[in-house]
């Protein structure tokens, strides 16, 4: 397929720069793989829609302060958007000046923070920190929440809040995982007072994930990586649910995307590895059953990977029907409940 089968027309204002008023106040377009057919919920009907015995898998991720802005030792400004806490005192970042640093430039960042540049890894610096007993603390303090690109206004304290999940705990994520942003306490205690299996895994979102794809044949397309854990205990609940004739719904597309990186060799099996999954049309689901997740950007990654998961014409009709009628996109907007396609169900053990 090709680039331009992801496209669509979104209107400006249809993109949301703030969250609603109320964690799990948004709006929910429900989209039947199988049948293809629509229908406008409310986030607060997810209770209704899910069954003793399902399992919602969640991405337990907490975004760090990524973004840091200071000066080289030499005066130019810059802006840092780190990638990936390397260990303890090393990163790979993104770094913006007039002039690439070279290897060996000092930057002294906001907060007291200085690093300096170890050299290129690819498009990425590697960058080394100062005086630094707890990495994380450090960029907690001298950081800002990496708001995403098409969200205009600085990032405040209502954004280092709600751009969060409330079940927030594994630090290193530099995006959020934002299906999991329309959840609250009350809404996670109905799902267990309906019977449902919460579980969790961790994959630290990247800011690979805001990057466009340049290239229009989609399989010269380099995906970004990403790391993400499984534990047992997830594998358990899964493999319990399926035993009961129950289903497993991804709790977002990083959740979808590791439940399948996991599960690519027929099986699912925990672990923490890296994966660069590219989901097209026509890829075989084996782990997940419905998805829960926002409005992708167009042309994008994420778009493609709904698209396999619930069909690419219904997609698109799911698409145009959330423009008509108002649904807000992105990060802080408005959700959708997908049922797997038929097209994308594999005959392998997981399935």
């Amino acid at each position: 397929m090709k680039l331009s089968d992801f496209d669509y027309e979104l209107p400006p204002a249809l993109i949301a720069q703030f969250p609603p008023a109320e964690r799990g106040a948004s709006r929910l377009l429900h989209l039947n793989g199988a049948s293809g057919a629509l229908t406008d919920r409310t986030f607060r009907d997810l209770p209704t829609l899910v069954e003793a015995g399902d399992v919602l898998v969640m991405n337990d991720t907490r975004v760090i302060n990524a973004r840091l802005t200071g000066q080289k030792q030499s005066g130019g400004q810059i802006e840092v958007l780190i990638e990936r806490v390397l260990d303890g005192t090393r990163v790979l970042a993104q770094v913006r000046a007039s002039k690439s640093p070279r290897a060996g430039t000092r930057l002294l960042l906001n907060g007291n923070a200085e690093a300096d540049v170890l050299g290129r890894a690819g498009e990425f610096f590697e960058l080394r920190f100062l005086d630094c007993p707890d990495i994380f603390a450090l960029i907690e303090r001298a950081g800002s929440v990496p708001l995403p690109p098409y969200i205009t206004h600085q990032a405040d304290a209502a954004d280092a809040t709600r751009y969060q999940t409330v079940y927030a705990k594994a630090p290193g994520a530099v995006a959020a995982p934002t299906a999991g942003l329309h959840f609250d306490e009350a809404m996670l205690a109905a799902l267990r007072a309906r019977g449902v299996t919460l579980a969790w895994l961790t994959l630290h979102v990247g800011a690979g994930t805001f990057q466009p794809v340049r290239v229009e044949n989609l399989d010269e397309h380099a995906m970004h990586s990403e790391w993400y854990s499984l534990p047992q205990a997830t594998v358990d609940a899964i493999a319990t649910a399926r035993a009961a004739g129950r289903r497993v719904i991804a709790v977002g597309t990083t959740s979808l995307r590791a439940l399948e990186s996991a599960a690519a060799a027929g099986e699912l099996r925990a672990g923490s590895a890296e994966t660069r999954l590219f989901i097209l049309p026509g890829f075989q689901f084996r782990a997940v059953d419905r998805l829960i997740t926002n409005f992708h950007l167009p042309r994008s990654t994420l778009l493609m990977l709904v698209s396999a998961f619930a069909g690419v014409d219904n997609v698109r009709r799911a698409y145009r029907h959330a423009v008509e009628q108002r649904y807000k996109f992105f990060s802080y907007g408005d959700a959708m409940l997908i049922e797997r396609s038929p097209q994308g169900i594999s005959h392998g053990a997981a399935a």
